[in-house]
């Protein structure tokens, strides 16, 4: 079997615009034991970052035992299947800490302090006075693959008038943000077309259909290992149209499908969260990025959680639901079901000799760890995937005091990112937690 190389497109034209489909590692592109790609080079490690907003009920978030086969807490029990996959570090804090919020979200994603711009009503308005860390390993990681790196948003944006820190996950530097894409269905042909054209959707006519003579020609290169895994990309490919409403016949000028409009007031929150995470892991498993975000929701998201019988957004909830905050506990853990079905969708895509998650580092934390108390202390902060070999995964770390930035600089690490250092001033570090590190 002729060895084929990891850049492998299938192209062609679809109403006249150009298609190109990236294809999945193939055992033709491995080498012999399925662990590195055929020339030798290693498979590649990613880095991302999952965001929620308005922190935890810390009481219900450290897990009952430390060290290796950590026993998920209330908060995390959807992540029981995922543990082996996922460390746990509890007892940081942010160190660059003046104002919650904004403190949280440029003290994790910068390790260092906002840049005040302003004030407004009784608070302030920031922006990142730094690029945030997924940016950092876009300078690194990124410029192999077409998309330096993708930016996704789950729960939409409810607007503040606090600067760039309550919208926007990743930034370049002060007020340069990169916004999340919150529909899938842009998402969709941002990844599988190579041209736009604004005038007309090219949705109902599937992108399989312009690349049907490629993947003949390619078949008959490939083992029936191959051949197989390519069908099963193929089918993948085709089942995500017609989830973003896709169907067969000519190209019409049509409205845009997948947005996932609110359904009877609520938003499509799950299924939003479904479909991104199965566009993101094609992309992944595809090397069409290196680096993403999920914004699941934003800092100090006004999200209403409906599906657990909220009425009211979750930064109020989190203000005035009377203790023991009973929905605010069921929103938290709804959200971590949520990351649980992202992180699966990752172990449950094949890739050389174990999975995508296998080869990623995610950063997966907050801005506050108390939405009630608006602490910075206690902080939540999950590191996910075994990073190519270099994480172990399944360990819980109690660091009463810790920088939260030792965990942060521990997840670039973990995607191979040489990082000497993370952070400035009080949120500077140049080591990393070796207890999570394989």
């Amino acid at each position: 079997m002729k060895p084929l190389p990891r850049r492998t497109l299938l192209r062609g034209l679809l109403g006249g615009v150009a298609t190109a489909i990236a294809l999945p590692p193939l055992e033709a592109m491995l080498g012999a034991n399925g662990d590195a790609l055929a020339d030798g080079t290693a498979l590649p490690t990613r880095f991302g970052v999952w965001f929620w907003g308005n922190g935890t009920r810390p009481e219900h978030w450290v897990p009952a035992t430390a060290g290796a086969g950590w026993s998920p807490s209330a908060t995390l029990a959807p992540l029981a299947d995922l543990v082996p996959h996922v460390s746990v570090v509890t007892g940081a804090e942010i160190k660059t800490a003046t104002h919650p919020h904004h403190s949280g979200m440029t003290g994790v994603m910068t390790g260092r302090r906002y840049q005040q711009l302003g004030t407004t009503r009784d608070t302030i308005v920031t922006t990142f006075a730094a690029p945030s860390v997924d940016q950092v390993a876009a300078d690194i990681i990124g410029g192999a693959t077409p998309f330096r790196s993708l930016e996704l948003g789950i729960t939409r944006f409810r607007g503040t008038d606090e600067g760039t820190t309550f919208q926007h996950l990743s930034h370049n530097g002060p007020n340069a943000p990169n916004p999340s894409e919150y529909d899938p269905g842009a998402l969709y042909r941002r990844l599988f077309t190579t041209e736009s054209d604004p005038r007309r959707d090219l949705v109902r006519r599937s992108v399989l259909d312009a690349v049907t003579g490629e993947v003949g020609r390619l078949k008959g290169q490939l083992g029936a290992a191959d051949r197989a895994r390519l069908d099963q990309h193929l089918t993948s490919i085709r089942t995500l149209e017609q989830r973003l409403g896709a169907a067969a016949g000519a190209c019409a000028f049509i409205d845009a499908p997948g947005s996932y409009p609110d359904v009877g007031g609520r938003e499509q929150i799950a299924e939003k969260n479904a479909i991104f995470s199965e566009l993101l892991a094609l992309a992944l498993a595809c090397d069409l990025t290196r680096v993403f975000t999920v914004q699941f929701s934003t800092c100090g998201s006004g999200v209403v959680f409906a599906q657990v019988g909220a009425s009211d957004g979750m930064h109020s909830m989190c203000h005035f639901e009377a203790m023991p905050q009973p929905t605010v506990q069921a929103s938290v853990v709804y959200t971590m079901e949520q990351l649980a079905a992202f992180l699966r969708v990752l172990r449950d895509t094949p890739e050389g000799d174990g999975s995508v998650l296998d080869h990623c580092s995610i950063l997966c934390t907050s801005e506050l760890s108390d939405g009630y108390t608006h602490s910075n202390a206690e902080y939540p902060l999950l590191v996910a995937g075994h990073g190519g070999g270099r994480l172990r995964g399944g360990v819980h770390l109690r660091a009463p005091g810790a920088n939260v930035s030792h965990t942060v600089l521990t997840a670039l690490r973990g995607a191979g990112v040489p990082a000497a250092s993370f952070g400035e001033a009080d949120g500077y570090v140049t080591s990393t937690h070796t207890e999570l590190e394989a």
